[in-house]
């Protein structure tokens, strides 16, 4: 059962430590277990590209196969999982009647394949597409009214998966995180001046790696607590202590493999940002540092006629993944966009 351990205050943070449910789940208010004429979570196994994918549905009350509902993927941040903030939305959209789908990506959570922690941009888009496939047949689900919700490094990618695929009829994203523009150019653009240097030693991972040594990891795997509150960045300092403390769940180790910036620096999510003409919400904090990568990518996607960027007053990146009143303001903008849209 989700409880309070420690107070997160001794972290210098706002909220509860909380601990996975019998479900898996780590967001305040999760489902505890399934009741009749409520939320319910059924969780589902399926394939994309041969690759086991475990994700979980979430029916609103009073579901019926036989019905017509529109239905939204929620992509997870990186080195996250369903079981946290994708969980939460997901949860909070099924409540207003909207079917969900909250999955793991491949290479990471509980989904299959190796090496683990990989995150490359071709993959996580395809997850997106592959969940798509598989919700579209979901009993009850009416096709031709499924929306794509992104946070963070899952905002990036659903953005981009967007862009060509027009079975995504409302895309919104939350906090997002622009993965390939980070990778190489840094966060806020402070590491312009090393862009090769990375590489080759992304190179180098992917050398070793490919010889069988152990894949060498990028992110919080081996930071402590002392060296995590002398970080600068909101981002990084909230982020270590959401994944690695008052919201850690066994799947989401918050990191990645260096070998995976060879794919991810050679990418960009705005890169074909003109193609989106789907109804699109962008969402970001106030005082998110990375706020600058919503305003630019809501200002790349040029054929969006329908489009709107929402800033969340006094939110920063993280606190939008779980501070109770930024949740229910952002949900409700979701929530009100999907239904529209959908």
């Amino acid at each position: 059962m989700i409880g309070t351990t420690i107070s997160a205050q001794n972290y210098g943070i706002e909220g509860p430590t909380l601990t996975p449910n019998a479900l898996g789940l780590v967001y305040e208010g999760a489902i505890e277990k399934n009741m009749d004429g409520q939320v319910n979570i059924h969780r589902v196994n399926y394939k994309v590209e041969g690759i086991d994918v475990v994700a979980n549905v979430y029916t609103p009350a009073g579901y019926d196969k036989a019905g017509s509902y529109p239905a939204v993927v929620v992509a997870h941040p990186n080195g996250g999982s369903k079981d946290q903030v994708a969980g939460l939305y997901a949860q909070r959209l099924a409540e207003a009647g909207f079917i969900t789908f909250a999955f793991d990506a491949r290479y990471q959570g509980e989904s299959g394949g190796e090496p683990r922690r990989t995150d490359k941009p071709a993959s996580r888009i395809g997850d997106i597409r592959g969940a798509i496939d598989y919700i579209q047949n979901y009993p009850g689900v009416d096709p031709d009214r499924i929306g794509a919700f992104g946070i963070c490094g899952g905002g990036g990618y659903t953005f981009a998966a967007a862009q060509p695929d027009k079975r995504i009829k409302a895309v919104a994203t939350l906090s997002m995180f622009n993965t390939g523009d980070v990778r190489r150019n840094g966060y806020m653009r402070a590491q312009t001046g090393n862009i090769l240097e990375r590489l080759h030693k992304a190179s180098d991972a992917r050398k070793s790696e490919a010889s069988g040594a152990t894949p060498e990891v990028s992110g919080f795997a081996d930071m402590s607590i002392e060296e995590a509150r002398k970080i600068k960045v909101d981002l990084y300092r909230e982020g270590f202590f959401y994944y690695a403390v008052t919201h850690k769940a066994p799947t989401a180790p918050g990191s990645y493999l260096v070998s995976s910036l060879t794919d991810m620096m050679a990418w960009d999510a705005n890169d074909h940002a003109d193609l989106i003409d789907q109804p699109l919400l962008i969402i970001a904090g106030e005082k998110a540092d990375s706020r600058y990568m919503a305003e630019e990518s809501f200002q790349k996607a040029v054929n969006a006629k329908d489009k709107e960027l929402y800033i969340v007053p006094g939110a920063t990146h993280i606190q939008t993944y779980y501070i109770k009143e930024y949740v229910d303001d952002i949900s409700s903008k979701v929530i009100s966009f999907f239904g529209s849209k959908l």
